[in-house]
């Protein structure tokens, strides 16, 4: 039947009485609707009235009808309306645009008003001191600072609503914490439906909708519906229904493969964690698939993991691990160490602890947990047979016990801390020849340059342990004065991360004198409890007591300052009250130079806390103090106490926002940074990109367009666009932070975008944009090569010449000397890491970032970048935890991912002499007397008396032909060596050539041994093949387990090199600038001052009877140590650091010089 040419006869059968015509009619419009709309659309009132008439038998078919007109006249929320009321007639696998179009605009509207209806969940335990900070925060708001804030508001006359975040978006409301109907965009144009059949049809849609997903095995698309509603009730019913269906064989399950039940857990696991951005929302849907993960007899527990960290969930963890342990099943038992290192890798020091508490323990409980971190599986076994034969709570078996005690080692750190120390130690590639080229390059008396080589050396040695830089430049070392003393001392720190049991003896020289009797440099003293913190970091729990002891004993405002930076980095996130009280009365002596680290320790002592008598005590004190220096510290405190909140920190930030002070929304933007840190969050950086442009200090300006790497860490790629206009700034500043923007956010990562934004950015013409920029390319390109990216080889080069330019600015240097210690951070074998291997928030990473960026206003807080040193290894364990010597292959060529070639090492290049101009008639009568003594041994050696007529002529005076003859001669020899040359080159190149060709046809595939260096970007091309060894879980990078498929039999281990290496006690901390008998001398006049009490008076009397034997022994000790090549950097150095700057009392005064005698212009004219 051909089709409609024209509707006006057909709508006049609308206006008839009998009704089967206007059935007839309805019917003939609908199937042609798409060619005579436009004449349809002018009879809208007959066919609504049809509608509308309960007594016609078609209502649904006229509202299909007006519908599809309504949808040509692009009204959608009422073609909806219509489309919803037409029932069945509207079928939803139509292949249409008006069917798609209709459907997509129903899932928006279920998907708004879902997510309107929506109850918040109850407040957590760690929530419910939040509401407590609105008070401080509010009563700060309303007193008019709002109105008087230099940040330009959107609105001077009003305040905002509840929170700035929380501001009307024009796109991507998806997920948006505080979504609301009113709000433009995508939800601008969703229908306001008050009629209760419309909802109900609405329903009915969604469930036809969902339904014929389910029966196509499309899950994830429900998922994603659900998620995005926030219905869980949709996402418990699909998850369940997709494990129905595996049973009942719908969808058949491979061996060993997860079921459709399992993979979808895992795909709502990764939209939670990316791309869900309210927290509250986030909770809710983790404790669900936590409680359906419970559910199934064999469950993913590296997912159930992931989830009980998030959660904070330590009851949840402990009870998994013993449900594994119990089992006393070798495979079991290794699931239960992988997931104590993947909750050892994710927790925070608090949430270990309880977990440790929790788990029951087969040996004495007066035993700390300190002691066992040094022990090995196999000491271990004996003790714990005695244990449980002397005393036991409850009868465990040998095995069930030595799985307890390896567990709760795994937990407080010390097996993955040493394990990590082993594969540094061992595969340590330092090229010293850069840091030699540093050294040469930078003036150490300099205190910038003297610094800056310290932290070159410190990065480069991060947690290898090797200090040999420091025991070959003593001389260098003794350069350091104040505060450059204090760095190099915390840069053993660095170096030794992680040597905890050695740690004390290492620093001993160093570290201050408990009574008050020290005769080394306060400087040195303060670095080495920094030094002491940075080794224990974020693992305090047998270094908090000693750092507090020493910390509350200190009077030196130095050694306070140390002690503060120490104990924050060791009792990182413990929320410790006692330690928050002891800085807390350390800060309010008012001291600008402790002040600033005591407001950073309090943070980080609380950090992610979001404590509110912590936020109250600093915000108070902040606007109290009048030095800058403490203000700011409070500031980096409180944003780090707020770490990971999320909308929970919105009233702060708010309130930092609102204030006066630029040091204080400094602070407010930082906490912006690091509540929302990894989220991606769209309100988060429309205020970061507000501010970056509108306030009016240079700090506040800087520190929002940076804090945007913080926020999209975990998407790279999305940061160079959006900075590419911002790092073209007339503002200096807003272009240095676009620069550390790219570098947090695409680290490690060698983005090709970043890179093309930053390498004009090296030629900028301010130098503190230059050292960003330096900075920034060196944590882009940690751990690439050349065939990784091509331009690695450029930039290294750019940074050894920057060192060496002496045109350069001195902050231009000191960028590239601390980009060639990041671009080789750990021996090469670091990486900066801001996530865990399993995606969740690397805390300590994170923290040490932030904090590292503030190197702008104190240098010794670059050190904290050491934290976000990830150590990139597969470290495979067998399930007694031992290292077995095995292989696994990974399938793409050697060169993709191998060391950087270490630099040449040049001969020093002097100054060339000039060569001595030699005369053609010189060289003529060598040439001549050199032929003459030939002649004369042929002469001597000829037996014949017959003399040949070349010696002849050889023998005459040589005249002016023999002198062209020879010139001629000597030509020839020049060309022949020529011609050898030339031919050498040719054979060089065609070697080179062939080396290319080898390189090209490298071999696809090769064995890795275990402990190896293996690149995140390499973990995809890693397999275990068909042997003895098999991981638990798929390799994500750091230690693995592995399950032993021939366990009877005999294996070979690794051998554990670090175990060899003895570091041997440092020499007592004697001035090396001063003997002994001066030290007692010194120390005799601070008895007169009264300085020291006479309580002590018998030690010094011991000091004054050993000075005469000190002194010989010292030179003996001087005399060995220059000797003896084994000895620790520390101790070699510890004369040189912990000498004193200031002059002592009683020393020869200098000589007055005499007066210069100069000369001016005038007098020479007067001679």
């Amino acid at each position: 039947m051909p089709g409609l040419v024209t509707a006006t006869g057909v709508l006049a059968f609308l206006a008839d009485e009998e009704a089967e015509l206007k059935i007839f009619a309805l019917k003939t419009l609908n199937d042609d609707i798409d060619t005579v709309w436009t004449e349809v659309a002018g009879a809208l009132s007959q066919i609504e009235s049809l509608y509308e008439d309960e007594s016609f038998p078609e209502r649904q078919l006229a509202a299909l009808v007006l519908a599809k007109v309504y949808f040509h006249l692009q009204a959608y929320n009422e073609s909806m309306t219509f489309a919803l009321a037409a029932g069945p007639l509207f079928k939803l696998d139509a292949p249409g645009e008006f069917e798609e179009t209709i459907i997509s605009k129903c899932i928006d509207q279920y998907i708004a008003v879902s997510s309107l209806h929506h109850a918040p969940p109850k407040q957590s335990k760690n929530d419910i001191s939040l509401p407590a900070i609105a008070t401080t925060f509010a009563s700060g708001a309303l007193d008019g600072s709002a109105v008087i804030s230099p940040t330009t508001p959107f609105s001077q006359a009003a305040l905002p609503s509840k929170s700035l975040l929380s501001r009307a978006s024009t796109d991507n409301t998806i997920l948006d914490p505080t979504f609301q109907p009113t709000k433009e965009g995508r939800s601008a144009s969703i229908a306001q439906v008050t009629d209760t059949d419309t909802q109900l049809a609405l329903q009915n849609v969604i469930e036809r909708l969902f339904e014929s997903c389910l029966k196509d095995g499309k899950y994830r698309q429900v998922v994603g519906i659900a998620v995005e509603a926030k219905n869980l009730d949709v996402l418990r019913r699909v998850i369940k229904r997709a494990s129905e269906d595996a049973k009942s064989g719908k969808s058949a399950e491979q061996d060993g493969a997860q079921g459709p039940a399992e993979e979808l857990m895992d795909y709502a696991l990764g939209i939670c964690m990316d791309v869900v951005q309210e927290r509250s929302l986030r909770t809710e849907i983790l404790r669900l698939i936590l409680d359906l993960l419970n559910d199934i007899p064999n469950p993913d527990y590296f997912a159930i993991a992931k989830c009980v960290v998030y959660l904070d969930s330590d009851e949840e963890a402990s009870k998994m691990l013993q449900q594994l342990v119990v089992k006393e099943d070798q495979e079991a038992i290794a699931i239960a160490y992988q997931i104590a290192f993947d909750l050892y890798d994710n927790g925070t020091q608090e949430f270990l602890a309880k977990v440790i508490k929790s788990l029951p323990s087969g040996e004495p409980p007066k035993k700390p947990e300190a002691e066992q971190a040094g022990e090995g599986a196999s000491e271990s076994e004996p003790l714990l047979q005695d244990q449980d034969q002397e005393q036991s709570e409850e009868a465990l078996s040998e095995q069930v016990a030595k799985a307890y005690k390896n567990i709760r080692s795994i937990l407080d750190g010390s097996k993955a801390i040493k394990l990590n120390l082993e594969f540094l130690y061992r595969n340590n590639h330092t090229d010293l020849s850069i840091l030699n080229k540093v050294r040469d390059s930078l003036e150490g008396r300099n205190s910038i340059f003297h610094t800056a080589v310290t932290f070159c050396n410190a990065f480069m040695n991060a947690g290898t342990t090797h200090d040999k830089f420091f025991r070959d430049n003593l001389e260098w070392l003794g350069k350091a004065v104040n505060w450059s003393k204090f760095t190099a001392t915390a840069a053993l720190g660095v170096i030794h991360r992680g040597n905890l049991t050695q740690s004390r003896k290492l620093l001993e020289p160093y570290l201050p004198r408990q009574g008050g009797v020290s005769s080394g440099s306060i400087f040195s003293q303060g670095g080495a409890l920094y030094a002491y913190g940075l080794i224990h970091a974020n693992h305090g729990a047998d270094a908090l007591d000693y750092l507090r002891t020493s910390f509350t004993a200190a009077d030196e405002e130095v050694i306070q300052h140390g002690g503060a930076l120490g104990l924050g980095i060791a009792g990182m996130a413990t929320g410790n009250e006692q330690v928050f009280e002891e800085l807390t009365k350390v800060l309010y002596s008012d001291s600008a130079l402790n002040g600033e680290a005591v407001g950073l320790a309090m943070g980080l002592i609380m950090l992610g806390t979001g404590s509110a008598k912590a936020l109250e005590v600093m915000f108070t004190y902040a606007h109290e103090t009048t030095h800058e220096k403490i203000v700011r510290g409070l500031a980096i405190g409180m944003a780090l106490i707020m770490f990971g909140r999320q909308e929970g920190a919105d009233v702060m930030i708010e309130g930092l926002l609102n204030d006066p002070d630029p040091a204080l929304r400094y602070g407010g933007i930082l906490t912006v940074a690091m509540a929302y840190c990894g989220t991606g969050s769209n309100k988060a950086i429309r205020k970061l990109l507000h501010l970056a442009v509108s306030d009016v200090n240079d700090d506040v300006r800087r520190i929002a367009v940076m804090s945007l790497g913080f926020i999209l860490f975990r998407k790279p790629g999305s940061v160079p666009r959006m900075v590419e206009l911002l790092a073209e700034s007339y503002n200096p500043h807003v272009r240095y932070g676009s620069a550390m923007a790219l570098g947090i956010s695409c680290a490690g990562t060698g983005l090709d975008e970043a890179i093309d934004l930053l390498e004009p950015m090296m030629k900028d013409p301010t130098d503190f944009v230059r050292q960003g920029a330096l900075i920034a390319l060196a944590m882009i390109m940690v751990q690439q090569n050349e065939v990784m990216n091509p331009k690695v080889a450029a930039i290294r080069k750019t940074l050894r010449k920057v060192v060496g330019d002496r045109h350069e600015d001195a902050m231009t240097k000191f960028g590239a000397s601390l980009a060639l210690g990041i671009i080789d951070a750990g021996g090469r074998n670091c990486s900066i890491g801001l996530q865990t291997q399993t995606g969740n928030l690397n805390m300590a990473g994170i923290v040490g970032m932030a904090v590292f960026t503030q190197y702008w206003y104190w240098f010794p807080f670059t050190h904290f970048l050491s934290l976000s040193f990830v150590p990139t290894s597969i470290i495979g364990l067998d399930h007694d935890l031992e290292i077995p010597s095995f292989k696994f292959h990974c399938a793409t060529r050697p060169s993709l991912f191998d060391y950087p070639p270490e630099q040449e090492v040049k001969t020093e290049e002097g100054p060339t002499m000039v060569t001595t101009a030699v005369l053609s008639t010189t060289a003529q009568a060598k040439r001549r007397a050199q032929k003459k003594e030939r002649a004369q041994r042929r002469e001597s050696m000829d037996i014949d008396s017959t003399t040949p007529t070349v010696s002849k002529a050889a023998s005459q005076p040589a005249g002016d032909k023999m002198d062209v003859d020879d010139d001629k001669k000597g030509k020839a020899e020049e060309s022949k060596d020529k011609k050898e040359v030339d031919s050498n080159a040719e054979k060089e190149s065609s070697a080179s050539t062939e080396s290319k060709k080898k390189a090209e046809k490298e071999k696809v595939g090769y064995e890795i041994e275990n402990m190896s260096r293996v690149l995140p970007g390499q973990l995809k091309y890693i397999s275990f093949p068909a042997g003895r060894y098999k991981p638990v879980k798929k390799p994500t990078g750091g230690p693995l387990l592995l399950h032993d498929t021939q366990s009877s039999e005999a294996k070979s281990l690794i051998d554990e090199k670090l175990r060899k290496v003895t570091t041997e006690r440092a020499p007592v901390a004697g001035a090396a600038s001063s003997t002994p008998r001066q030290t007692a001398q010194s120390l005799l006049s601070q008895v007169q001052r009264g300085q020291i009490a006479p309580s002590s008076m018998r030690d010094l009397n011991e000091l004054f009877l050993t000075a005469r034997g000190a002194e010989d022994r010292q030179a003996r000790a001087g005399a060995s140590a220059s000797a003896e090549e084994s000895g620790s950097g520390a101790a070699a150095a510890a004369g040189v650091l912990t000498a004193i700057d200031e002059d002592a009392e009683g020393d020869e005064e200098a000589s007055v010089p005499r007066d210069f005698e100069y000369f001016t212009d005038a007098d020479a004219d007067d001679e």
